[in-house]
């Protein structure tokens, strides 16, 4: 017998419909993985702070590390649909590489403040020791398509003439890691009172935006 569609499955389904199972379910194991890590959570446990049996969760995710999976990709899901629904080709010649720039980075902050991504990236540095493909698999469904898309669309203001720039995935890096020095790793090294200190967010865009068209913005004719 194959596995139960979601809609026959038991009491989650009957409760939520399979939809909002699912939902439950991972709103319920992040909260469990962000406080007592990989090991420190089973199915059961799973189970009781979703409402739903342990069988649901086996039924919908398989297994903990499926599990996990999913959360991981859950948590990447708002960047990542924003960050691919950024059209390459609205780098017209009309573009303002700048307005381009600040979009991305206010995408980027968003991301960082609204998705607990501090306390998140705690937890895979600390399973990744153990567990390698857990580095792999949050780079892989997240970062990696974030960089991608960014990549296209720094294409587009290379084809454009808006920018002289002959390595836009280096560029992209670049440009990211210039953010997330200030907002994001400080933060998850828990820098102590030298985090009072860091400059503010928007400081830190304009400062990364500026720097990014030094070196790589089209001379105008």
């Amino acid at each position: 017998m194959g596995r139960p569609t979601l809609e026959a499955l038991d009491d989650g389904a009957g409760k939520f419909g399979a939809g909002r199972t699912a939902t439950t379910i991972l709103d319920a194991a992040r909260r469990l993985f962000l406080s007592d890590g990989l090991d420190g959570v089973n199915l059961d446990q799973v189970g009781r702070a979703a409402g739903v049996s342990r069988q649901t969760v086996y039924n919908q995710f398989g297994s903990k590390d499926a599990l996990f999976r999913a959360v991981i990709d859950r948590h990447w899901s708002a960047i990542r649909e924003e960050t691919r629904a950024l059209d390459p080709g609205s780098a017209s010649p009309s573009a303002d590489p700048t307005a381009v720039l600040l979009g991305f980075a206010q995408a980027l902050l968003r991301f960082v403040h609204g998705t607990d991504q501090i306390a998140f990236t705690r937890l895979i540095v600390a399973e990744s020791r153990r567990l390698p493909w857990i580095a792999e698999e949050f780079y892989r469904v997240g970062k990696a398509p974030v960089v991608e898309a960014f990549t296209a669309v720094l294409d587009s203001l290379v084809a454009d003439g808006s920018l002289r720039c002959s390595n836009p995935m280096l560029a992209a890096h670049q440009f990211m890691g210039m953010v997330q020095e200030f907002v994001i790793w400080p933060k998850v090294m828990a820098i102590g009172d030298a985090l009072h200190r860091l400059p503010g967010d928007t400081e830190v865009v304009e400062e990364a935006v500026a720097t990014f068209l030094a070196r790589y913005a089209a001379p105008r004719s």
